[in-house]
């Protein structure tokens, strides 16, 4: 199964995000969605699962929850948009990481690109996409792209966007 993850797009969707996803199976967002119509773009691409971010409405949060937990490809995933880096979870998502101990941790939130394991439990791989939005003090918005097979994460790759094609 191959995956685009994205973050923070606060309202905006960069036009390469389209190619760069059309490789993949599903869409996965971070939270921090902004105006619905984002996420219903997304949607006409493939099929989308996420979390709703510090910044999204009611519409947003119908679509989705704060939390998310779910195995894909024998996969244990937890995707929250605040959720601090390991090992300095926030307080809300520390026992939820120690309790889990997913195969994947995914935040947004930061607007920092971070990929790195948890070094006191190695199982658990926390990826932040960074932002693919304009709004931010990011200077490059950035996405990531892996494969989820038979329980390992494969193939990641992080993709800048050019603010300048936006």
């Amino acid at each position: 199964m191959r995956i685009g993850l994205l973050s923070d797009t606060h309202s905006y969707l960069h036009p390469r995000i389209r190619e760069y996803f059309a490789e993949c199976d599903e869409i996965w967002h971070a939270g921090d969605v902004g105006d619905i119509r984002v996420l219903d773009e997304l949607k006409k691409m493939k099929p989308v699962r996420g979390v709703y971010g510090n910044i999204d409405g009611r519409d947003v949060r119908h679509e989705f929850p704060e939390n998310l937990h779910f195995n894909c490809e024998g996969v244990s995933v937890l995707m929250t948009h605040i959720g601090g880096y390991p090992p300095r979870y926030n307080k809300r998502t520390r026992p939820m990481v120690r309790k889990e101990r997913p195969g994947l941790f995914i935040t947004g939130h930061s607007h920092i690109l971070k990929i790195m394991h948890d070094p006191e439990d190695k199982k658990v791989l926390h990826i932040n996409p960074g932002a693919a939005g304009k709004v931010g003090f990011h200077k490059v918005p950035t996405i990531v792209r892996f494969t989820l097979e038979n329980g390992k994460v494969s193939d990641m790759q992080v993709i800048e966007l050019r603010k300048d094609e936006a």
